[in-house]
């Protein structure tokens, strides 16, 4: 049997997290609005302001459930979490591939490869389903061009290089994104990708929902033994999760960016749900942060045949999926590490 554990997202300002007995308690006001058994969390992530007893804390750190903490726009400040588990001669092995330059090539090989695979799948799927729209050759150019960086990238030998392609594949990906939106609403808007801060509606959305895909995948690297902060691809900074950013790259188009496109092209979020501060960054009120989270957690939850493993799993377990499969591969159990290719 496989369980599929929940994260509880706490988007109020002013909640407050406590410990009741041996559940976590949700407080507005000094009225518990939520209650939930630890032994049902795999996480916590808080946005905005809200705080948290210790012994919820120290609680949550005995189970094994870490609590991240948010700003209101998504962007990641702090993850709260006990003792690091896993194996110490993995870890080791992780450290070594990441030092040798033609390991980490192969490894980011593969997860570019991937990030390309699932980006060109996402602009092939809206030529097919849009077959009338107006955008098509350009569409069409682009899925060609993908293809080609695509044979670039497995023909590659050093890892600058495979940058570089990863680079010029990804600008072209969003050089058509508006492309893909299908809604009449002047408010979804897309001239190009901002991140901090996010300048328009659309890049609000993505860089909210990638907030959500680095817990859960820096979560998968934790609980697989892996070290989070020692990437391949994303080498090493202080305070980065290189491991989960690499993790994500192959899964970002796939579950991040059609979440994205599915919420404006169902018109399940709305432009007057996103306002602009003085300086020019976008944020979402609350009601569309909660339609959001309640959307990925909802699409977390289908079911979907692991391309590799060909066994049925939910959406939300292939990051654990691969971040075991990783380990796997440091461990030589694996001839290559088989990155998530969405078919």
């Amino acid at each position: 049997m496989k369980q599929h554990l929940n994260t509880l997202f706490v988007t109020t300002d002013g909640a407050y997290i406590a410990k009741d007995g041996q559940a976590i308690a949700v407080r507005i006001e000094q009225e518990t609005r939520l209650r939930v058994p630890i032994h049902h969390l795999g996480g916590i992530v808080c946005f905005g302001r809200v705080s948290c007893s210790p012994p919820a804390m120290a609680a949550c750190a005995e189970a094994g459930v870490a609590i991240t903490y948010m700003t209101e726009h998504g962007r990641f400040l702090a993850r709260v979490s006990g003792f690091t588990p896993g194996n110490v001669l993995l870890r080791r092995q992780q450290y070594r591939v990441a030092d040798d330059s033609d390991g980490s090539a192969d490894i980011a090989r593969s997860l570019i490869a991937a990030k390309i695979a699932n980006s060109r799948s996402v602009v092939l799927r809206a030529i097919r389903d849009n077959p009338h729209s107006p955008h098509r050759s350009t569409l069409q150019a682009t899925a060609a061009r993908l293809g080609s960086c695509l044979d670039d990238v497995i023909d590659c030998p050093n890892l600058e290089s495979l940058r570089g392609l990863e680079g010029d594949a990804a600008r072209s990906y969003f050089d058509v994104f508006s492309n893909l939106i299908t809604t009449t609403e002047k408010g979804f808007l897309f001239n190009g990708r901002s991140r901090r801060p996010p300048l328009d509606n659309v890049n609000a959305l993505l860089s909210f929902v990638y907030a959500l895909l680095t817990h859960d995948t820096r979560a998968a690297c934790e609980a697989s033994g892996l070290d989070p902060a020692v990437g391949f691809l994303h080498r090493d900074r202080p305070g980065r999760p290189g491991l989960a950013l690499d993790l994500m790259e192959e899964l970002r188009s796939f579950l991040a960016d059609r979440l994205v496109l599915s919420l404006i092209n169902r018109r399940q979020v709305h432009p007057r749900g996103f306002t602009a501060t003085e300086s020019g960054a976008v944020r979402m009120d609350d009601r569309t942060r909660k339609t959001v989270l309640t959307t990925y957690q909802e699409r977390k939850q289908r079911m979907i045949t692991h391309p590799f493993l060909r066994e049925k799993t939910t959406v939300g377990l292939i990051v654990h999926l691969q971040a075991r499969l990783m380990a796997r591969y440091l461990r030589n159990e694996l001839d290559a590490y088989p990155a998530f290719i969405w078919k």
